[in-house]
């Protein structure tokens, strides 16, 4: 099932998860066919402004290659460090974003977006 936007549900579980400190968001991103990814650039124009903005960052933007395990295919993977949820979640809340995000909303057919936390990895 194509997913564009998160439900009112999962938003409010995002404002009540219990996380301190930075959190990293993975995007999957389906672009419509005829002009999807530049529509979507549009839209980044601002968000990326308005990441940086609030102290965050983009670590990652770039296409699949391949599925190596599993067969879901993406036009783009993004991953962008916001310095909290709370900040995540007052940038999607600014004018600005939100005179913007109808460019995302137009340019895909489908998305993911995951809020990733950091665990210990394996002691070297």
């Amino acid at each position: 099932m194509a997913a564009i936007e998160p439900t009112g549900e999962q938003l409010r579980r995002l404002r009540e998860m219990d996380h301190k400190g930075p959190v990293v968001m993975l995007n999957l991103l389906k672009f419509k066919p005829d002009g999807g990814a530049e529509l979507y650039n549009k839209y980044s124009e601002v968000a990326g402004r308005l990441v940086t903005e609030i102290g965050g960052k983009i670590l990652y933007y770039g296409s699949q290659k391949m599925p190596v395990i599993g067969h879901e295919e993406w036009d783009a993977v993004l991953l962008v460090q916001y310095p909290s949820i709370s900040a995540f979640l007052t940038m999607t809340s600014d004018e600005r974003y939100q005179k913007a995000v109808h460019y995302r909303n137009e340019s895909l057919l489908d998305s993911r977006l995951y809020a990733l936390e950091t665990i210990a990895g394996p002691k070297k």
